[in-house]
């Protein structure tokens, strides 16, 4: 399994992004329900 990971990140860069966006990203994290019920998995968005 060791094949799969990257061993050289050199060819890495950052991406930059608006505090917009991030802010769009932890709001849908924070609305989203996730629940299991009997080996089934439902997702909602308690919006």
């Amino acid at each position: 399994m060791e094949h799969i990971y990257i061993k050289d990140n050199t060819h890495c860069e950052l991406v930059k992004t608006r505090p917009s966006r991030i802010r769009f990203l932890l709001d849908y994290s924070k609305s989203l329900n996730i629940i299991e019920h009997h080996g089934v998995t439902f997702e909602s968005n308690l919006n």
